[in-house]
């Protein structure tokens, strides 16, 4: 074999490579995690209600992230397959169509933008104040999300590739800029007005632009895989259908998460305020675990979509097995944290003493699901990467639908808000489950015979 012109994923040793390409993106995504944890910080000292309204706006704020990087993964698994093909025009191809589709995403997100916001936030709440912050913090984030999205689909492009270090150095660029901002532009220092919880809103979309603008550069500059002419381009039906195919489950699983997410407050807020509160603390908290775990998973993604591509099994099974050692140990380390030091975590978010009371039986009872989650996550890029993402869907939707929501929901029904927390551990033991399953099925039919 020539391999002089062949790439690092289909080289270089499969521990140093998975670290290589993924240790990257575990800091920034941590990076990430942390500014959305500032973020929360910072809105907390408004008042209780203002970090209620950021925990309702998840919901639809994950649908904007949902669309970008469920998209950004059908980018990174088709164009990754055809680096290993060998296959330079399909290469461009899946880019340019790419980023045709994350302007056609972003103009969605405007529409709702501009429609939608204040009617979210009215059947989820009577408060008028909780109403009046979250308008304000969304409607920003969804009209200015062109930012988000070019930029997740500039660093899948670079993370497709093989070059995570410089995605690494965008999405730290973007949080940091966030981190910085947050403070400057809600209670307003330097001569800028104090915009509220509005202020959190303005520096996340200067964020996203800023790292969006410099991924752009990035790909221009070092990322020769890819030509990024536009002469002669035009929408490749078949291209994005390709694209959709693996990115749509993806886009789908997300948005099933802000389903989730926005079916748990409705149960919530029956019991107070204060319960969406934590459930909001608790997923801004559980990021700083979850993230690194993502960002493992983004380069596991290409590693195995190139090494499909260039038939070779047992780099495949190697990269799969690293990937959940390495996850298993990230999550299980998030879990003791979570078990022994609730109180000094919540006590970040100017907890009032019953927040403190529910919050800490909350973060112990649903950190008990997180070793079982880095199992799940693993062998769901396996599912990506070799183009059975259905698979991760069907994973996805009988998980939080089928059983998280209801199994809440009669939870509740014992009168004990403690209670409905136990829905996380009991959905993600079914998860594993039909994962193993899955997984089976999938390297029985693909993996063995390759």
């Amino acid at each position: 074999m020539d391999t002089a012109n062949e790439n690092k994923m289909g080289i270089m040793p499969v521990g140093k490579l998975l670290i290589t390409m993924s240790l990257p993106m575990m800091i920034s995504m941590v990076v990430q995690a942390l500014y959305n944890i500032v973020d929360s910080v910072f809105v907390s000292r408004v008042s209780e209600d203002a970090l209620t309204a950021v925990s309702m706006a998840f919901p639809l704020q994950a649908l904007c992230i949902a669309l970008g990087a469920g998209m950004g993964v059908g980018v990174n698994a088709l164009l990754s397959k055809s680096l290993g093909a060998k296959d330079n025009d399909m290469v461009n191809k899946s880019a340019l169509n790419g980023l045709f589709m994350t302007f056609v995403s972003y103009l969605v997100l405007l529409v709702i933008g501009i429609f939608a916001v204040k009617p979210f936030y009215m059947i989820q709440t009577d408060s008028a104040d909780i109403i009046q912050y979250g308008t304000d913090y969304l409607s920003v984030i969804c009209c200015f999300s062109f930012g988000m999205f070019f930029q997740f689909t500039f660093e899948r492009l670079l993370q497709s590739t093989g070059r995570t270090f410089q995605t690494m150095i965008t999405q730290t660029v973007g949080a940091v800029t966030n981190i910085i901002l947050d403070p400057i532009f809600i209670f307003g220092y330097f001569g800028v007005p104090a915009f509220g919880v509005k202020g959190a809103a303005i520096a996340t979309v200067i964020g996203q632009i800023i790292a969006a603008v410099l991924a752009l550069i990035m790909n221009i500059k070092v990322n020769t895989d890819i030509d990024f002419s536009l002469k002669g381009f035009k929408p490749d039906i078949k291209i994005i259908g390709m694209i959709y195919k693996v990115g749509l489950p993806s886009i789908i699983m997300q948005s099933i998460g802000s389903v989730m997410v926005f079916c748990l407050n409705k149960i919530l807020i029956v019991f107070s305020s204060t319960a969406v509160a934590v459930f909001g603390v608790y997923f801004k908290l559980q990021s700083f675990v979850f993230m690194p775990v993502f960002g493992l998973n983004n380069g596991l993604i290409p590693i195995m979509a190139y090494n499909y591509g260039a038939k070779k099994k047992d780099r495949m099974i190697k990269t799969i097995k690293c990937g959940l050692l390495i996850a298993f140990s990230i999550m299980s380390v998030g879990m003791v944290v979570f078990e022994l030091f609730p109180d000094a975590i919540l006590a970040l978010f100017e907890a009032s003493d019953n927040m403190l009371a529910m919050g800490k039986v909350a973060l112990r009872t649903i950190a008990i699901h997180f070793p079982i989650a880095a199992i799940c996550i693993v062998l769901g890029s396996a599912f990506q990467a070799l183009g059975n993402a259905v698979y991760s869907m069907f994973v996805s939707i009988a998980r939080q639908l089928v059983v998280l929501i209801p199994v809440a929901y009669a939870l509740s029904k014992l009168g004990n808000v403690n209670y409905v927390w136990w829905c996380f551990p009991i959905a993600e033991i079914m998860s594993l489950t039909i994962t193993v399953i899955f997984f089976i099925k999938l390297k029985r039919e693909v993996i063995d015979k390759i």
